[in-house]
């Protein structure tokens, strides 16, 4: 675990070095030797550094983090809750919305209708079945 210590901090240090150091000659194999280095079980390179720079720097700062992550946990709590609460008020209001215009059409559709109208409709369905079938044919 403290290897993946190290090496979250040497990669995020390494993203701003490779701009400013990246001419350096033998830059790019020194990283590599660097990195070796931490991995190598006879080296303990990860070891060394977590313990005389990592692991007391997060010891003084412990009460803090904690702090912070406590404060995080209960802002991304209330920002749940609110964007919830938006997005279950859109969709009531869509909803709501859908079924007034949806109930609109429908009545417009209905009043546009006639008793006349409707047996008229009737008539042209039977018209399409007799064409249809040549046995009622004979009826028209």
């Amino acid at each position: 675990m403290m290897y993946w210590i190290v090496f979250a901090f040497f990669t995020t240090a390494e993203t701003l070095t490779d701009i400013i150091l990246s001419w350096f000659p033998f830059y790019f194999e020194l990283k590599i030797a660097f990195v070796i280095w931490l991995l190598s079980p006879y080296t303990k390179g990860s070891s060394v550094l977590y313990r005389k720079f990592v692991h007391p720097t997060l010891s003084n700062k412990e009460k803090e983090i904690d702090e912070y992550i406590s404060q995080a946990r209960d802002r991304s709590y209330e920002t749940m809750m609110r964007f919830g609460k938006r997005g279950l008020n859109l969709a009531a209001n869509a909803a709501v919305t859908a079924a007034a215009k949806g109930q609109g059409v429908l009545s417009e559709k209905l009043r546009s209708f006639s008793m006349q109208d409707l047996t008229l409709i009737r008539d042209e369905e039977t018209l399409h079945l007799h064409a249809a079938d040549p046995r009622l044919r004979s009826q028209l």
